[in-house]
């Protein structure tokens, strides 16, 4: 058990937020129901010396704790109140108890219906003394009507001690497992937001050293290129009158100058293409169809054939849109067979993507963010893309120009 774990902390119950997501708290109900039920009907079968009035006094009090507990308790125990309210609870139970047993002395029986209401009504500090009083009521009441010989009290002693051990134990006991498990869903809680925070924290850490990274090599290649074209400029703007040769040599260094940033700039974009396209943009469509069949079971069969050079943004946008058809195949199309073909000519790139699935209709999804998202890459690179969709599959077609 935990060391923060004390005894003073409230009784873990069944409360508000478990009932929500557990129905099952009828049970608790059908088992205060049959045990109120049990002790009435055996106040009325077993022979003994109360009288008629007697039993039906008690009958009436085990009724009326029914009803207490119908009426007001159970709503405080949903609710998790244990304030003032589920303390005058605990005082209606223990009087309702009192008065049934002054009636009936060793109608102990009911106390096992009561010990649990105690237990999941109020904090454990409270619950153990007043299952302590709930307990020994019996006894007193025997004692008060027969006398303190052992003889006379031995049955309900007996069987009060023996409830109340039981039930403190048990009791005791599930609440130090709830409470333990409580503080372990807390630790949970706790943990996963800080993961969350951790992983927040270092996104933008990576994001402002990237961001830091990109500035510092723009400004050592890009701008400090830029300046250099600047003031070659500048200098030709003076030299063409006076000294054309001297004009022509700084117009070959502008030329040598924005050259070289051109080249920077292509290997700062380079840096940033997708890990995928390490190899090359087949292998990469051709990684990616064979996961879908190997994540989901489908037949995938693959037309991958050798590709003309492309940009790097080009490439992308293929890769892209490939990884979201197949994404679609996955998680809407329920097919059982897709074709992935990439080809290249004279013309461009074209990557195709069929499966034989459910289909839908392509109007009503223009404003997924998927579709939307591919045609916007495909433009940015001049190219086209098409969605063919019906009964028999559907087809996804981007086609990008060299």
């Amino acid at each position: 058990m935990p060391a923060d774990v004390q005894v003073d902390q409230p009784a873990r119950r069944v409360t508000s937020s478990d009932t929500g997501s557990n129905p099952s708290f009828w049970l608790w109900d059908l088992y205060f129901a049959a045990g109120l039920t049990f002790a009435i009907g055996l106040n009325f079968a077993v022979d003994g010396d109360t009288t008629t009035l007697e039993r039906l006094g008690t009958a009436g009090a085990l009724v009326g704790l029914c009803a207490w507990y119908a009426v007001f308790g159970r709503r405080l125990v949903l609710a998790d109140d244990q304030g003032p309210k589920a303390v005058v609870f605990l005082a209606g139970v223990l009087l309702l108890f009192g008065v049934s047993v002054a009636f009936q002395p060793r109608m102990t029986v009911g106390l096992f219906a009561v010990f649990p209401m105690i237990f999941m009504s109020v904090p454990l500090r409270v619950a153990l003394p007043a299952v302590v009083v709930a307990g020994l009521t019996p006894t007193v009441m025997v004692v008060i009507r027969e006398g303190s010989a052992w003889e006379t009290i031995q049955g309900s002693l007996v069987t009060g001690v023996f409830a109340m051990v039981f039930s403190v134990m048990i009791g005791t006991w599930i609440i130090r497992i709830a409470e333990q498990s409580e503080d372990r869903a807390e630790l949970i809680q706790e943990l996963e937001a800080s993961r969350e925070e951790v992983a927040r924290l270092s996104h933008e850490t990576g994001t402002a050293a990237e961001r830091a990274r990109l500035a510092r090599e723009i400004h050592d290649t890009l701008a400090q290129g830029f300046t250099s074209i600047v003031a070659l400029t500048q200098a030709v703007e003076s030299e063409l009158d006076t000294d054309p040769a001297a004009a022509r040599r700084h117009l070959d260094l502008v030329n040598r100058t924005a050259r070289e940033n051109l080249a920077e700039a292509r290997a700062m974009v380079a840096a940033l293409t997708p890990s995928e396209l390490a190899d090359s943009l087949a292998d990469a469509v051709r990684r990616r169809a064979t996961r879908l069949g190997e994540q989901t079971g489908v037949t995938v069969r693959q037309r991958i054939e050798a590709l003309p050079p492309l940009p790097t943004a080009a490439e992308v946008v293929v890769l892209r849109a490939a990884q979201e058809a197949l994404s679609n195949v996955a998680k809407h199309a329920r097919a059982s067979t897709v074709d992935v073909v990439l080809s290249g000519g004279a013309k461009g790139v074209r990557l195709a993507v069929a499966d034989d699935g459910v289909g839908f209709d392509p109007s009503t999804v223009d404003n997924g963010y998927g579709l939307r998202g591919m045609r916007a890459r495909a433009e940015q690179v001049g190219g086209t893309v098409t969605v063919h969709s019906g009964q028999k599959g559907t087809t996804v077609e981007l086609v990008v120009p060299l």
